[in-house]
């Protein structure tokens, strides 16, 4: 079973990019579209703004983000990737997964306030997104070393609670 994993693991890595991206484009679209939401609208259009906004976080975005934490979380435990620039990957990824959050929360706040909600501008909310997104491909790509940074025991050093599976050896 641990060799056919191994065997696959280029298919995951492929469809982790591929829902990666569709994750950061949506995470990049949802602000510009929330910024559309616009009260002063007629009803049909304001209705067709929110509900593709929401049907774009709902049915695309959100699916993306699951399946790219999903395998990325595999891909951890099968590429045995325990390096301390991969800690700070999973940091701005865990930023990403909370921009996320933010960004369904504001689709939710707009669509049961139409015109009482606040938007907040759009580029501050971009920018809530594309810093954690440039760090974590500056992390992926130039896995730079980072041995200096003196980590805590617990990040460095086994727990003696074996996982209830083998880990492949590379």
């Amino acid at each position: 079973m641990i060799e056919l994993l191994i065997a696959l693991i280029p298919l995951f890595k492929a469809v982790h990019i591929f829902a990666l991206i569709i994750w950061c484009g949506g995470l990049v679209t949802l602000p510009l579209m929330i910024a559309h939401h616009d009260p002063t609208d007629s009803g049909e259009d304001y209705r067709r703004i929110r509900q593709a906004t929401h049907q774009a976080y709902i049915f695309c975005v959100t699916p993306a983000a699951v399946t790219t934490v999903v395998i990325g979380t595999w891909l951890i435990f099968l590429r045995g990737v325990f390096e301390p620039w991969f800690y700070g990957k999973l940091l701005f990824v865990a930023l990403m997964v909370f921009a996320h959050a933010w960004i369904g929360h504001i689709i939710v706040e707009v669509a049961e306030t139409k015109g009482r909600t606040r938007i907040p501008e759009p580029l501050i909310t971009l920018m809530a997104i594309l810093l954690p997104m440039a760090a974590v491909l500056f992390l992926v790509l130039a896995k730079p070393d980072l041995s200096g940074i003196e980590l805590p025991e617990w990040l460095r050093e086994t727990r003696d609670h074996p996982l209830p599976f083998e880990i492949p050896k590379r």
